[in-house]
This record gives C-alpha cells, sequence and structure tokens, in this order.
C-alpha cells in the first residue's frame, strides 16, 4: 500500500509558477509508475501526467510544454513542476502510483490546492 502526502500548492498569478511534491511511503516505490491528477470544483478528476519507473512521461494535451513531472527515487518523491500557469490550472492536484495503464491503485491523499488568479 502506497501512502501519498502532496504538498507545493498555494495562490499565484498567471503566467507564475509553482513546483509541488508528493512524498509516497513504501520500499518498493521504486517500481511505481506515479501520476498527477486533478480536479477542479464541479469537474471529475482527471489525469495531468504520468512518469513510469524508468522515468519516460507523458502529459495531457492542456499541460504539454508547461508542466514538468519528475521523480526522485531517493527520497521517493515525485514532483510537478508547473510553469506558466493560466486561471484553467486552478485545481486540487492529487498524486498516486498508477499501474501500466495508467489506472490509479494507491489511497488518494489529501491533494494540494493550486489557484491562479490575478
Amino acid at each position: 500500500q502506497v501512502q501519498l502526502v502532496e504538498s507545493g500548492g498555494g495562490l499565484v498569478q498567471p503566467g507564475g509558477s509553482l513546483r509541488l511534491s508528493c512524498a509516497a511511503s513504501g520500499s518498493i516505490f521504486k517500481i511505481y509508475d506515479m501520476a498527477w491528477y486533478r480536479q477542479a470544483p464541479g469537474k471529475q478528476r482527471e489525469l495531468v501526467a504520468v512518469i513510469t519507473n524508468g522515468g519516460s512521461t507523458n502529459y495531457a494535451d492542456s499541460v504539454k510544454g508547461r508542466f514538468t513531472i519528475s521523480r526522485d527515487n531517493a527520497k521517493n518523491t515525485v514532483y510537478l513542476q508547473m510553469n506558466s500557469l493560466k486561471p484553467e490550472d486552478t485545481a486540487v492536484y492529487y498524486c498516486n502510483g498508477v499501474d501500466g495503464l495508467a489506472r490509479p491503485f494507491g489511497n488518494w491523499g489529501q491533494g494540494t490546492q493550486v489557484t491562479v488568479s490575478s
């Protein structure tokens, strides 16, 4: 079972940047593919970015070129660098382990709120 703690969110102006962190427990962290999701009010949770255990990445079209997912296996931590933020990026951001079909399998953490507003 993976336990996850997200942090790094906050209020930022359009065009600004944030780096989110996801601290994951578990001695087998290195074998997990990891993903960031987000959920805006009134909307379903959506997949934002995935990083495999080997470091390959994929992004939703809406964030491609602006967000970068990375991982530090020594720290059991996954990051999401968010640049050129837009108001439509406003959401609660979550991380989770995912299987080979990008399906989340861990318990959801509390997430971290990102608000992009002037």
